[in-house]
């Protein structure tokens, strides 16, 4: 049996029906607005869970699913007789899913992701978390047995090689003897494969560093018998790259910096890409990851909120003075999202110092974020949970209040952005009169990830060329 995730399907009406009854039209009115879960998931709205037989070809739909819980990721049981799966409460609205796990389960302050059964049935591990506050927190393992029906907490952040864990678990965690979960995490400026041990909540081990945003590692490997060590093969070499660490208010941060080989200039021009993702050949790249970003601990994470605009942006800017080898008249800055939102912030509170600027669908008016959004909650969030505060708070963290934009920019807007309104991105680029080099790039079908193929390969080379025209 194959289990999966659909669309509820509504019964709509129609007009020229005959029978046309007025208590199906008081049930399932045409006209009224549905919300749905957000980014990703437009008209997605009342999921069910689904069983097809493989054998027979029948199609079933699992009942006992309360009808103000939409329900997903589900798991079958190690009988086949139940399935495990998280959901997601209707009320008092549904908030963008794909992008903010944390919201709120059946406990008040929980939200839960990726359950995962172990191959003997005798485990269910999941991540906890608290329900809103930053999406990308630190979050706990947990994990209920068959043999004790209590919910026992194994890992939650630690110190040192470890730095917690931020992101969903694989689909196959489990190790073939039911003892160890393998799952990845993103660790400083790298991302980790690490092994626990479930039936005692210890020996946790970084069995590898798989790769940084731009050091990229092909390994093949295979989990050998508990108290053995892994055998990685090596299936291409990485890039050699200069990486440090600066530290600031007793956290850490981190920078990834990457040259031309062979250097052709005394002073290369600096592109700063907010978490980094491409290279150029002709240009120095640095990757900051700034305090607030995952990988450096709960309490960095933590550090950001009520700073936005303010502690993120000095990060970034403090990396640049690092080399002495970089082009102080030649550097420009690109991001996307919130990246973006730095990225506007950089221009505008140093509107001296970067001759150019990319931005992806980046948040430039904060204050707006707390209606059209459908992640607002997520997005502006202030230390007491005030709605009042968060306004006062965003309306002082607009890159667009800043002082003026000098530099050439290039904009690239979704035109079916849930996440972040392109008319934040339209306000920007209407508003920057004085600016006499500036290019606006409309994708109409494309989302806030400008994940299309079309669309990814068009930024990419505008991107490109823009860089290159304006540094």
């Amino acid at each position: 049996k194959l289990l999966y995730v659909a669309e509820r399907k509504t019964e709509s009406p129609k007009a020229s029906s005959a029978k046309i009854k007025c208590s199906m039209l008081m049930s399932n009115p045409t006209d009224v607005y549905r919300e749905d879960w957000g980014e990703a998931l437009s008209h997605k709205s009342v999921p069910v869970l689904c069983c097809v037989d493989l054998k027979s070809g029948s199609l079933s739909v699992l009942q006992g699913v309360p009808s103000d819980v939409s329900p997903g990721q589900a798991v079958w049981s190690m009988s086949g007789e139940s399935v495990f799966f998280v959901g997601w409460y209707h009320e008092p609205y549904r908030l963008g899913l794909k992008f903010c796990t944390n919201l709120r389960l059946s406990e008040e302050n929980v939200s839960v992701l990726s359950p995962r059964l172990s191959p003997d049935g005798s485990a269910l591990v999941f991540l906890q978390g608290k329900v809103f506050g930053p999406h990308a927190q630190c979050l706990k393992m947990q994990m209920v047995t068959t043999v004790e029906l209590i919910i026992n907490r194994i890992i939650m952040c630690f110190v040192g090689e470890f730095a917690g864990v931020y992101e969903a678990l694989p689909s196959c965690c489990w190790s073939e003897d039911s003892q160890r979960v393998v799952f990845s995490s993103a660790h400083k400026n790298w991302k980790v494969q690490a092994r626990l041990k479930t039936h005692t909540g210890t020996g946790l081990r970084i069995i590898i560093l798989t790769f940084t945003c731009v050091h990229l590692v092909n390994l093949v490997g295979f989990l050998p018998s508990d108290g053995q060590s892994v055998t990685w093969e090596t299936l291409q070499s990485p890039l050699t790259l200069f990486i440090w660490f600066v530290y600031a208010a007793g956290l850490d941060f981190g920078a990834i910096l990457l040259k031309p080989s062979p250097q052709s200039e005394t002073k290369l021009p600096l592109v700063v890409f907010i978490h980094g993702k491409f290279l150029l050949n002709t240009h120095c790249i640095v990757a900051v990851n700034y305090r607030g970003s995952t990988g450096f601990g709960q309490d960095s994470i933590l550090s950001l909120i009520g700073q936005i605009g303010q502690q993120d942006v000095k990060d970034v800017q403090f990396a640049l003075q690092t080399d002495s080898t970089l082009d102080p008249e030649r550097l420009a800055v690109f991001g996307g999202s919130h990246g973006g939102f730095l990225s506007c912030h950089l221009i505008g509170q140093y509107p001296d110092v970067y001759r150019a600027c990319a931005v992806r669908n980046p948040v430039v008016n904060a204050a707006t974020l707390l209606g059209p959004a459908t992640s607002s909650t997520g997005n502006i969030y202030s230390r007491d949970d005030s709605l009042l505060l968060a306004r006062e708070f965003s309306y002082e963290r607009i890159p667009t209040a800043e002082a003026l934009m000098k530099c050439a920019l290039l904009l690239m807007l979704g035109g079916r952005d849930r996440r972040v309104s392109p008319h934040q991105g339209l306000e920007l680029y209407r508003a920057l009169k004085n600016v006499h080099v500036r290019r606006l790039l409309w994708f109409p079908e494309d989302g806030h990830s400008l994940s299309r193929v079309d669309t990814q390969t068009d930024c990419f080379l505008n991107t490109v060329l823009w860089l290159q025209e304006h540094l």
